[in-house]
């Protein structure tokens, strides 16, 4: 299934969405489920065409866990081609920003960059001191992830805090896939039409299984939960009236807008 969440002329709901993967938007539509998407799914009845609802977030986490230099080239740039366990950080929840919702450059950033990833989404177990091999069973689905970052704060401050936290630098969506299974499929960036970035998420140097279970040795994932998985090589500086296409394929692809950050 893919579940959206989405705002429709009543409100706000969780969803199913219909179609074929693959198929235009305009020949999808999303049928509304009762609660939210973690238990047995009861449909309501009411369903809109896609096109006519507003898409949010699709999961509203309680913290975001990125991981850095997962993939060689960009371990590489960053010199990070010695280590042997993630590197991880936090991005807080007030990053989170949905489809076609506008990324906001910082006025003190001149060089703020999109990283395209497959982000995994923490199900209803949640996940805590989990081995290697039962990792994946705490799974809910994939979506698709633009990690945003002030590329030039991170290299003055040393430490990713200020760089990956400002409000609007993580767009997720459009959906999350509970019937993804990642085997090797691309994952891309378009930047006004120009292609940016392009891997297989088959070079990632740690596995899901293996981020999942480091990751939940030091913190509890929680329901909801985002990891996200890693960019290849390829990023590059935004600017304002920019529009980025993060996509993975048989995911789909996240669209959003890059807008200047009025000064305060």
């Amino acid at each position: 299934m893919r579940f959206v969440r989405f705002v429709h002329p009543a409100g706000a709901a969780f969803g199913v969405v219909e179609g074929e993967q693959g198929a235009p938007l305009d020949a999808l539509t999303v049928a509304e489920i009762e609660g939210h998407p973690f238990g047995e799914i009861t449909f309501t009845g009411q369903r809109w065409a896609l096109n006519d609802v507003r898409l949010l977030s699709p999961i509203l986490p309680s913290k975001v866990v990125g991981v850095a230099g997962n993939y060689p080239a960009i371990a590489a740039e960053i010199g990070q081609s010695e280590l042997t366990t993630p590197r991880i950080f936090l991005k807080p929840s007030t990053t989170v920003i949905g489809p076609n919702d506008a990324v906001r450059l910082p006025v003190d950033s001149k060089n703020t960059i999109h990283e395209v990833e497959l982000a995994v989404v923490i199900g209803a177990r949640g996940a805590r001191n989990v081995k290697h091999d039962r990792a994946l069973d705490s799974v809910f689905g994939y979506t698709v992830a633009n990690d945003i970052t002030a590329f030039d704060q991170l290299k003055s401050d040393g430490h990713f805090t200020r760089a990956k936290s400002h409000d609007s630098f993580c767009p997720i969506g459009p959906w999350i896939d509970t019937d993804f299974r990642p085997d090797g499929q691309e994952l891309s960036c378009e930047v006004d039409g120009e292609m940016r970035q392009r891997d297989s998420i088959k070079s990632m140097t740690h596995d899901i299984a293996t981020l999942i279970s480091y990751v939940s040795h030091i913190m509890t994932l929680l329901p909801g939960d985002v990891l996200l998985t890693g960019t290849p090589q390829g990023t590059s500086a935004l600017a304002g009236g920019n529009i980025m296409r993060a996509t993975v394929e048989g995911i789909g692809t996240l669209v959003n807008p890059v807008v200047e950050k009025a000064a305060a």
